[in-house]
């Protein structure tokens, strides 16, 4: 009998956010989804799409286009999308206590840790308490807040669609304009801003971030890993700085009709949720061209690793600028915390930036075609979203034609599972052959 294919983890992955995707159209595609009864295939795939790879870019209005039952179907497809479809699975079995397969084991490790890991089910655990108390927390405070503007069921919907979308850094909104019209509430902003940044960081730095502030209270010392240290600099540093140059860019422009306060509040929030979740308490339209720039620098970096983000994480950033760093310091080692990053490390990530570089001009240059009528920023803007499943838009996303849309799910789905991710999906488990040839060099530079 010939022998049956086996997938490896990668592709496994692949396959499975591909199906939850399949899953989410024909739901969406149901008569009571929707408020008319009907949605067309690419714009429900596209939804789809852009829910289980937690991007929030929309084709269609998700308040007044979907009915309640609709909106739950996305709410759960973004859940599933930002946590793993692997990971939903993986504790189903658990509870079932069914016996998890080796190749479960490694997409959970590839996914939320690094390392050799002895107690998986325990990160498991751990990735849905973190995932249940922060978005229970982040609903609870909203719920009082809106509590105040809706009916106690309607403001309990809204809270925890916002609380969810917001770790799972979705973008999704049950609000038309997003949450333009809270620039100025203080409670909003900071409950969004909060829960966004601890759904970006990843669960192995809230895992020993808990564990640091647990040893904190007792006295005793924890020392943090360089992954997560290198998360939390990059982090506060890619938020810090460009909210005061957004800030300084548009206090004349964009910012002129706003007071202080909500000057401060617009450019934390813009920059926090540019990196990967897709609200917005700005007007994107009314930014000058170096906002928008600054704005697709921060999709294009995206969350760090093990995280609900995509782009090409804060991790990989910050290695190449060590690396640069050590090559202005005529340095042969990469030293970050006094460690040195190992030379695979530096390759993946100099892989991973350029694969993206690569995958964004291709993909970019497909949309030019397809949709001569956008400008070269709104098309930019919106390929560098879709791949950074960020879901921001300067108004290309209403107008894409069948063309224009199956190139932002192919995007939308490629940043989700990661360029690394399908390229080990796509090739060969083993090379073919082994040559080795004479060295000669070229010039570079």
């Amino acid at each position: 009998m010939p022998k049956i294919r086996r997938f490896n983890p990668s592709q496994i992955l692949a396959l499975s956010f591909l199906g939850a995707i399949c899953l989410g159209t024909l739901l969406l595609m149901l008569p009571w989804s929707t408020q008319e009864g009907r949605i067309s295939f690419i714009d429900a795939l596209f939804t789809s799409t852009s829910a289980v790879c937690v991007t929030g870019l929309i084709v269609k209005d998700t308040p007044t286009f979907f009915s309640p039952w609709g909106q739950v179907i996305i709410m759960l497809l973004f859940q599933m999308g930002g946590l793993g479809i692997m990971t939903f699975s993986t504790l189903i079995l658990l509870v079932s206590g069914r016996k998890i397969s080796i190749t479960d084991r490694i997409i959970i490790q590839e996914g939320f840790h690094y390392g050799f890991l002895r107690d998986w089910r325990s990160l498991i655990k751990k990735i849905f308490l973190f995932t249940f108390f922060i978005e229970l927390g982040a609903g609870l405070i909203l719920f009082l807040r809106w509590r105040v503007d809706f009916p106690w069921p309607k403001a309990l919907f809204i809270s925890l669609f916002h609380a969810i979308s917001a770790f799972c850094n979705a973008g999704f909104s049950l609000f038309s304009q997003s949450l333009l019209n809270y620039r100025h509430d203080v409670v909003i902003n900071l409950t969004m801003m909060a829960t966004i940044v601890l759904g970006g960081l990843g669960f192995l730095v809230l895992q020993e971030g808990f564990y640091f502030f647990g040893c904190k209270l007792k006295r005793t010392t924890y020392r943090l890993s360089l992954h997560t240290r290198l998360v939390l600099t990059m982090t506060s540093l890619l938020i810090l700085l460009p909210a005061l140059v957004l800030l300084g860019v548009e206090w004349s422009h964009s910012l002129a009709g706003y007071n202080f306060s909500e000057k401060l509040l617009a450019s934390f929030f813009q920059v926090i949720t540019a990196r990967t979740a897709g609200f917005n308490t700005l007007d994107l339209t009314s930014l000058s061209y170096g906002s928008v720039f600054l704005l697709i620098a921060l999709m294009f970096t995206g969350a760090s690793p093990g995280s609900t983000g995509g782009g090409v994480k804060t991790t990989t950033m910050g290695v190449v600028l060590a690396f640069l760093r050590s090559k202005l310091l005529a340095r042969e080692e990469v030293l970050l915390y006094r460690r040195t990053i190992p030379s695979e490390v530096i390759t993946r990530a100099f892989t991973l930036v350029t694969l993206a570089i690569f995958f964004i001009s291709g993909a970019g240059f497909l949309l030019f075609l397809v949709q001569p009528h956008l400008s070269m920023d709104q098309a930019l803007f919106e390929v560098f979203s879709a791949f950074g499943t960020v879901g921001l838009s300067l108004g290309g996303t209403a107008s894409l034609n069948t063309g224009g849309k199956i190139i932002i799910i192919i995007t939308m789905f490629v940043g989700r599972i990661g360029l690394l991710t399908l390229l080990y999906a796509l090739s060969r488990e083993k090379a073919f052959g082994k040559f080795t040839y004479v060295e000669e060099s070229v010039m570079i530079g």
